[in-house]
C-alpha cells in the first residue's frame, strides 16, 4: 500500500523560508513524477511544482524564482523548499506522486505564514 507523508509546516514569518518533505513508502519512486500543490479555502487545490523523473522542473508562477523542488529516489523522499515567503503562500501543502496514470496524495501539512 502506497503512503505518504508530509512534514516541515508549520508558522512561518514573512520572509522567511520553509521546507516541506514527503516521505514515500509502499513503492519505489524511481521513473515516477512527484509534485507538490497546494490549497487554501479560497481558492481549489493548486499545482505550485512538479519534478518529473527525467526532465525539466516545473514551478507555478507564484512560486517561481524562490521554489526548489528535490528528490531522493534511494531513499524515497522528495522536498519542497519555499523562500522569501509571503501571506499568500499560507495553504495547506500536500505532495503527490504520479505512476502511470495512478496519483497518490499524502495529508497535507499547514504553513502559515504570517506579516
Amino acid at each position: 500500500q502506497v503512503h505518504l507523508v508530509e512534514s516541515g509546516g508549520g508558522l512561518v514569518q514573512a520572509g522567511g523560508s520553509v521546507r516541506l518533505s514527503c516521505v514515500a513508502s509502499g513503492l519505489n519512486l524511481r521513473g515516477k513524477t512527484v509534485g507538490w500543490s497546494r490549497q487554501t479555502r479560497e481558492k481549489e487545490r493548486e499545482l505550485v511544482a512538479v519534478q518529473p523523473a527525467i526532465g525539466v522542473k516545473h514551478y507555478d508562477d507564484s512560486v517561481k524564482g524562490r521554489s526548489t523542488i528535490s528528490r531522493d529516489d534511494d531513499r524515497g523522499t522528495f522536498d519542497l523548499q519555499i523562500n522569501g515567503l509571503k501571506p499568500e503562500d499560507t495553504a495547506v501543502y500536500f505532495c503527490y506522486l504520479n505512476d502511470v496514470g495512478d496519483e497518490f496524495w499524502g495529508q497535507g501539512t499547514q504553513v502559515i505564514v504570517s506579516s
